[in-house]
């Protein structure tokens, strides 16, 4: 079994009711386990800003699934919960990211781990440290982790 640490966004409708139902189905499918669950945050859109707040969260899970399986699953729940990709970065009811698997870097068109929001998006880094998990941004960025207030 690996670790990995999801990222799960929305900023459409009930936003904390899409983020459940993610989840929900997260750990409904077999090689997922979930070991740890942030308390969702309202966050400020970032490079599309003419579009509501997001409600974020961060999940680690323990699987069995390769990157790509991993990559399979979260696209086929976002196409479940009705994610239509009209605008890039634009208004979504659910977004999944895989921000880190184990150790492994991938640099492909469907796949990047680490995902690049890990270092450009200030919440991930408030995210992980209230579940405990900063060192995994201190790991990937190479440097000392700094509370953001």
């Amino acid at each position: 079994m690996k670790q990995a640490f999801l990222s799960l966004g929305s900023n459409l409708g009930n936003r904390a009711e899409f983020l459940k139902i993610a989840v929900r189905k997260l750990k409904n499918t077999i090689g997922i386990e979930i070991l740890k669950e942030s308390t969702p945050l309202n966050t400020t859109p970032l490079e599309v800003i003419d579009q509501p707040e997001f409600l974020n969260q961060i999940i680690k899970i323990e699987t069995s699934l390769n990157p790509e399986e991993l990559l399979e699953v979260v696209l086929r729940i976002e196409k479940e919960m009705g994610r239509i990709r009209k605008v890039d970065k634009g208004p979504r009811e659910i977004d999944i990211d895989i921000l880190s698997y184990e150790e492994v870097k991938i640099n492909t068109q469907g796949l990047t781990l680490p995902h690049h929001s890990l270092f450009t998006r200030p919440f991930i880094r408030e995210i992980l440290e209230s579940i405990g998990e900063q060192s995994l941004y201190e790991h990937f960025t190479g440097g000392k982790y700094e509370k953001h207030t």
